[in-house]
């Protein structure tokens, strides 16, 4: 796999590269938004995007947005803001995940996994392949989730999602109304070797009451997890 590494800081860069190089991950390394921004649209592009919001020249959120207008390349943001506000930002911007400094190697590996396979399955539902969550249109209230295109609208609006979030939305409409643990949502949606915090399920479920509109499509369970609601229901 090949990864490109956006990161202004040099030992936090050789820290990375070394770690993922040894664990047979071919690194390719800017310190920049606009060389992060070239490397994205050139030969061999990147399997995978780590990119830090702190560099000198572009603000990593405007790098983030920059990439997804124009692809799908999974991206996991890694930075020194850890704040809730900034990882929905960064979620919201169209990252596949959010990774705050200071962070191992093996949960980063776990993460890029994860993603890169979350990211595979969706390229594969969307070509029609054989993927066992794929099902066809589902309806819930004025919700629409079109697993075989990948796609989501409300009200007959699109909503665009990120890989991560489609996969947390269609997981939790597999049973609406249920309870959905965290650790269930961590094990089928970040997949089994995962091994970090569950805050990342906060964050995420945060990014998706925001772009869906209304908090009430995802109603928390305290100290257990989460269910999919159906607002419209009780009007």
């Amino acid at each position: 796999m090949r990864v490109l590494l956006i990161e202004d800081d040099p030992s936090v860069a050789a820290s990375v590269r070394d770690g993922l190089s040894a664990n047979g991950y071919t690194v390719d390394y800017v310190s920049n938004g606009t060389a992060g921004l070239a490397a994205v649209d050139s030969a061999p592009q990147p399997d995978i995007v780590l990119l830090d919001l702190g560099l000198p020249d572009v603000d990593g959120q405007d790098v983030c947005r920059s990439i997804r207008a124009d692809s799908q390349i999974p991206i996991i943001v890694i930075s020194a803001r850890g704040d809730e506000v900034d990882k929905v930002v960064g979620l919201e911007l169209g990252a596949d995940d959010y990774l705050a400094k200071p962070f191992g190697i093996r949960e980063l590996i776990a993460r890029m996994r994860a993603v890169t396979r979350r990211s595979a399955a969706g390229s594969t539902t969307s070509q029609g392949g054989g993927n066992t969550n794929t099902g066809g249109q589902q309806d819930i209230g004025a919700l629409t989730i079109d697993r075989r295109a990948q796609r989501v609208f409300l009200a007959d609006e699109e909503i665009a999602l990120t890989a991560k979030e489609f996969a947390l939305l269609s997981f939790l409409a597999e049973d609406p109304g249920s309870v959905c643990r965290r650790t269930d949502i961590l094990s089928q949606v970040w997949e089994t070797d995962w091994y970090g915090p569950t805050k990342t399920v906060d964050a995420h479920v945060a990014s998706l009451r925001k772009k869906m509109g209304d908090a009430a499509w995802i109603e928390s369970v305290r100290g257990v997890g989460f269910r999919l609601g159906n607002p419209g229901q009780a009007a």
